[in-house]
């Protein structure tokens, strides 16, 4: 099991359904104006978005480097592979990656990434990203936290340092009475806006920082491409 799927199995134990749900509503309002028909989420996860913005009329495209989650969506008959973005085939009008996805990626591994992100965008297509303050790091995502039901038990300890915040995520689950251990450590980076105002291929047209769990928490970042 990857770090990812051990992430996509311990996810429903996190709490976070209200600010996924927050995070849905404000990407679906900033799209909104760009009139958008094709949509490629990258780092769709259960395929809660994609399944927003099909409502609205929007043909939508899901990968995910966690097969779990690739699978979840694949069940509810959306379209989702677990590949890399530079794998994709096609261009889109718009390219998301929603709660976090960036903060997964060093310095290195986030410009390759959104060089990638890029050719995937039609001419003047936009990209939309959200990143957590050195604030949402220190103060919000450090710490310790658990959480349990009848058949899994989870242990969540996060200690953010030089820039990086190492997250040990510890699960139990219970089968045939026994308890078997999953462990895993997942690590996030922060990253200044300075990084993003100089790239290549995509222009920063708007940040927003605004408070998804604490003050000041998370920055939402709007690109076009060049």
């Amino acid at each position: 099991m990857t770090n990812l799927d051990l992430y996509a199995k311990a996810e429903h134990l996190l709490g976070i359904e209200e600010a996924t749900e927050a995070l849905y509503d404000l990407y679906r309002s900033e799209l909104d104006e760009y009139k958008i028909k094709t949509l490629l989420d990258v780092g769709c996860g259960r395929g809660g978005f994609m399944q927003r913005m099909i409502s609205d009329g929007v043909s939508c495209k899901g990968v995910d480097l966690s097969a779990v989650m690739v699978e979840e969506c694949k069940a509810q008959g959306l379209d989702a592979e677990c590949i890399d973005v530079a794998e994709i085939e096609g261009t889109y009008d718009a390219v998301v990656s929603i709660f976090d996805v960036l903060n997964f990626m060093n310095n290195d591994e986030l410009v390759k990434f959104l060089d990638a992100v890029a050719s995937k965008l039609n001419d003047d297509g936009i990209f939309i990203a959200d990143i957590n303050t050195r604030y949402g790091f220190s103060d919000v995502a450090e710490g310790t936290m658990s959480a349990e039901n009848d058949k899994e038990f989870l242990v969540v300890d996060a200690e953010f340092a030089d820039d990086e915040l190492h997250t040990q995520f510890t699960l139990f689950e219970k089968t045939d009475g026994k308890y078997i251990k999953h462990q895993d450590t997942i690590v996030q980076y922060f990253h200044k806006i300075k990084t993003f105002q100089k790239l290549t291929n995509l222009k920063l047209i708007d940040k927003q920082t605004f408070s998804l769990y604490d003050t000041e928490d998370k920055t939402l970042l709007i690109f076009k491409k060049k």
